[in-house]
C-alpha cells in the first residue's frame, strides 16, 4: 500500500503525471508477489496449504504467516525470511521509476525525505508505513480528523484495508473525502451492525468496479451484474464485517449484523464518513456512520 500513497504524493507534487504513476505501479505490481506465492516457489508450502491459510483468513484478522505458523506449516524463522522479500516494496517502485526514466534514485530519495517531513513522521512511523504497517497508515490517513472520528472508525478502516489487500486488490489507495463528494453510485451494497457500537456500512460502486470486486472475490471473470456478481460483492462486505465483529468481541464489545443488501442507483443520505477507495480498476466509496438511525436509502 505504501507505493500507492507515496505515488499519490509524487502526483500531487507534480513530480509525476497520472499516466506515469499508473505505468510505474503496474511494473511494481508485477514484481511484488504475495507471501503464499513466495512460499510455494521456495518449496515451503503446497498450493493446497496456501489455499487453507487463505480460507482461515476469511474467519480471523490474522496475517498469512501467523496462520501458517499456527497450522504448523511454517516456522517463525521461515515466515520472517519470506517477509523480508516483501518489505522493500518501495524500492520496486523506485526501480520502476528509474527504468521508465521518470526519476533517478537521488530524486526518489529526496522525495522520500520530503514526504516524511511533510507529514511530520517520526523515524519509526515512517519505517512502519514503508514496511506495510496498516494501523500506522490508517492513522496517517485520519491525521486531519478529530479524536472522536479516529476512535469510531480507525479499527474498522484498518481491518478494511487489510481485507481489501488480502482478498481483492493489493494496490489500493484510501482517502477520506468531504461529504459533498458522496456520489450516487450505480450500485449500493450495505449492512447494518447493531449493539453497543452500532455502525452502518456501505459500498457505493460504479458498475465496472462492482464487476472487478465480484470477479476477484468469486475467482472467475464476471462481465455483467447478475446474481453471482451481486452475491460476490455482498458476501465480501459480509465477510469483512463478520471478521470485524470477531475482533470487537475479542476486545469486549458484542455486536450483531443484519443481512447484507444491494440496491441499484440508490440515493443514500446520512451523516457519513466517506472514504474514497481507489483500486487498479477504478474507484468506489466506503460510507460509514455510527448514527445508524439517520440513514435513508
Amino acid at each position: 500500500m505504501f507505493s500507492q500513497y507515496f505515488g499519490h504524493y509524487l502526483l500531487n507534487r507534480s513530480l509525476l503525471t497520472h499516466e506515469e504513476l499508473t505505468k510505474a505501479l503496474d511494473i511494481e505490481k508485477s514484481v511484488h508477489v504475495k507471501l503464499g506465492v513466495i512460499a510455494v516457489d521456495k518449496g515451503l508450502l503446497t498450493s493446497a496449504q496456501v489455499e487453507e491459510v487463505h480460507e482461515k483468513q476469511k474467519q480471523v484478522d490474522k496475517r498469512f504467516g501467523e496462520i501458517a505458523v499456527e497450522l504448523g506449516y511454517l516456522t517463525v524463522a521461515q515466515v520472517e525470511e519470506l517477509i523480508s522479500h516483501q518489505k522493500q516494496s518501495h524500492l520496486y517502485l523506485a526501480q520502476a521509476l528509474v527504468d521508465l526514466n521518470l526519476m533517478n534514485m537521488e530524486q526518489f530519495s529526496a522525495a522520500l525525505h520530503d514526504y516524511k517531513k511533510a507529514y511530520s513522521l517520526s523515524d519509526d512511523q515512517f519505517e512502519n508505513i514503508r514496511n506495510g504497517d496498516v494501523e500506522t497508515l490508517i492513522d496517517h490517513i485520519l491525521i486531519h480528523q478529530d479524536a472522536e472520528i479516529k476512535d469510531k472508525y480507525s479499527a474498522y478502516l484498518s481491518l478494511f484495508a487489510k481485507n481489501m489487500v488480502r482478498f481483492i486488490d493489493n494496490q489500493i489507495y484510501l482517502e477520506v473525502v468531504d461529504e459533498k463528494a458522496i456520489e450516487q453510485g450505480q450500485w449500493v451494497v450495505y449492512q447494518k451492525i447493531a449493539g453497543d457500537a452500532p455502525l452502518f456500512t456501505a459500498f457505493n460502486l460504479p458498475e465496472d468496479v462492482l464487476l472487478h470486486v465480484a470477479s476477484v472475490y468469486a475467482e472467475e471473470d464476471i462481465t455483467q451484474v447478475d446474481e453471482l456478481a451481486k452475491d460476490a460483492v455482498s458476501e465480501f462486505l459480509n465477510l469483512h464485517n463478520g471478521i470485524y465483529l470477531v475482533n470487537m468481541s475479542n476486545w469486549g464489545t458484542e455486536l450483531t449484523m443484519s443481512p447484507q443488501q444491494i440496491a441499484p442507483a440508490a440515493h443514500i443520505s446520512g451523516d457519513f464518513l466517506p472514504v474514497q477507495v481507489e483500486t487498479t480498476k477504478g474507484t468506489f466509496q466506503l460510507l460509514l456512520t455510527t448514527d445508524v438511525q439517520s440513514v435513508t436509502i
